[in-house]
C-alpha cells in the first residue's frame, strides 16, 4: 500500500513533462531511488584527534624512554611501558587500548610532566574536548585531587607557565582521583585564544605535596602517587563548533591535501610507491617539495584509522651496502615521524632495505633513481 501512494504521488507531477515517457522514466528513477536512500548506510567522518600518537602506540624503538614515543618530550623522568607489568595483579592492567601506555610519578617535592607538540594549532573562538584515561598504580599510598593539562602556546617550562585560564583540571577535592586501581577517563572542554601549540599534561598545583592525600593514615614514610596515562585526545568539539565566514582573496589560496588515490580493494602485503618524496643529497631530511605527497598519505590514513602500514625505505646500489641500509633506514623514519607529527594516530612501523630490492636496473641513472624509493606496505586493514 505505501508502495502504491508513492506511484501515485509521484504520477501527479507528469503533467510538468512533455509526454508520458519521460513522466514514467522519472517515476522509475524516483522510486529507485527512495529505495537506494533505505539501503545508504552514511559513515561518520573520523575525528581527527589533535595529540600526535595519542595512545604512545609508535615509537623508534622499544624501550623504556619515552622519547622513543615521537614526537613526546619529559619534563622529569616519564616511564614508558610496552606489556603489562609482571607483578601487576589487578583487573585493567597494562595499557587501556593497544600496548603502550606511560607513568607519571608524584613525591611531596617532585612531580613529572609530558609535554607535545599538536599536530596544528588551535584556532581562536573554537571549542575543542580533551580527554585522557589514568589508573593509579598498584603500588601507590597517596592519591592527587587534581591531574589535567595545560594548553598553551608556548608550552610548559616552569610553574609561572601554568596560567588557570588555559588549564583543564580534574579535581576531587575529596578522596582524591582514585577508581579502584581501574582506568577511567578524565575530560574536559577548552575554548582557544588562537595559536595554542602544546599541550602538556601533569599536576598544576604551585605545591603538589599539599594537592597528596595519603590513603592509608596509618602508614608512616614518604607518600608517592603514580598514575598510568594512555589515549590522550584534543577534538575539535561538534556540540560547541561555531560558524565562521572566511573570505579568501588574492592569488594565495591554499585548499586542504587530497587524500592519496589508493585502490579500494588493496590488500594486506600490498605496496604503494610514493612520488615526489625528495630528501637533501646525501642525507635523511625531507624537502619541502615532499610535503604535499606526505600530506595525502596523512588525510588517507587519517580517513582510514583502521589501516596499519609500514614504511619501506629503498636505496640503489652506490657505495657501501651498510651506508645504503642505514640510510634507507633513516629516510623511512623521517617519513614516519612526519606523518605522526601530521595527527595520524595509525599504527605504523618503519624498516630500510638498503639495495637489497630494486625495482629497476642499476645500471642506468634513470633506473637508480627509481630504486631510490620510499612506499608503504599494507600490514593489517
Amino acid at each position: 500500500m505505501q508502495v502504491l501512494k508513492t506511484i501515485l504521488a509521484i504520477k501527479s507531477i507528469k503533467g510538468y513533462f512533455c509526454n508520458m515517457r519521460v513522466g514514467f522514466l522519472l517515476s522509475l528513477a524516483l522510486l529507485l531511488g527512495f529505495t537506494g536512500f533505505g539501503q545508504t548506510v552514511l559513515t561518520p567522518k573520523p575525528e581527527k584527534n589533535l595529540v600526535p600518537n595519542g595512545s604512545f602506540e609508535n615509537y623508534r624503538r622499544k624501550t623504556n624512554n619515552i622519547k622513543q614515543a615521537v614526537p613526546w618530550r619529559p619534563i622529569a623522568s616519564i616511564d614508558y611501558y610496552h606489556n603489562p607489568l609482571d607483578n601487576d595483579t589487578t583487573v585493567q592492567k597494562g595499557a587501556f587500548t593497544g600496548d603502550s601506555y606511560t607513568g607519571f610519578r608524584f613525591q611531596k617535592r617532585y612531580k613529572e610532566f609530558l609535554q607535545v607538540k599538536l599536530a596544528e594549532p588551535l584556532h581562536r573562538g573554537t571549542v575543542y574536548e580533551f580527554s585522557m584515561h589514568i589508573r593509579l598504580a598498584y603500588w601507590s599510598n597517596a592519591v592527587l585531587r587534581s591531574f589535567g593539562v595545560l594548553i598553551s602556546k608556548a608550552g610548559y617550562s616552569k610553574q609561572a607557565d601554568a596560567v588557570k585560564a588555559n588549564i583543564i583540571d580534574t579535581i576531587a577535592k575529596k578522596g582524591g582521583l582514585f577508581k579502584a586501581h581501574e582506568w577511567f577517563i578524565i575530560r574536559g572542554i577548552y575554548k582557544a585564544d588562537g595559536g595554542e601549540k602544546y599541550i602538556t599534561i601533569g599536576n598544576f598545583a604551585p605545591k603538589v605535596k599539599k594537592d597528596m592525600v595519603r590513603m592509608n593514615l596509618f602508614k608512616v614514610g614518604y607518600k608517592e602517587a603514580y598514575y598510568f596515562v594512555d589515549e590522550i585526545k584534543l577534538v575539535k568539539s561538534k556540540a560547541y563548533e561555531e560558524q565562521v565566514d572566511i573570505e579568501i582573496v588574492g592569488p594565495n589560496r591554499r585548499e586542504e591535501d587530497s587524500t592519496l588515490n589508493v585502490n579500494t580493494d588493496i590488500k594486506v602485503g600490498d605496496k604503494v610507491s610514493l612520488n615526489n618524496i625528495f630528501f637533501t643529497n646525501g642525507k635523511y631530511y625531507l624537502q619541502p617539495e615532499s610535503y604535499q605527497e606526505l600530506n595525502k598519505l596523512a588525510q588517507y590514513l587519517l580517513k582510514n584509522p583502521t589501516i596499519e602500514i609500514q614504511i619501506n625505505g629503498h636505496s640503489d646500489n652506490s657505495g657501501l651496502k651498510s651506508k645504503n641500509q642505514k640510510m634507507s633506514e633513516l629516510r623511512a623514519r623521517e617519513v614516519f615521524e612526519y606523518l605522526i607529527k601530521k595527527g595520524v594516530q595509525n599504527k605504523m612501523y618503519f624498516k630500510g632495505f638498503g639495495s637489497t630490492q630494486p625495482v629497476a636496473s642499476n645500471d642506468t641513472d634513470e633506473g637508480k633513481a627509481k630504486n631510490r624509493r620510499v612506499e608503504f606496505q599494507i600490514i593489517k586493514k
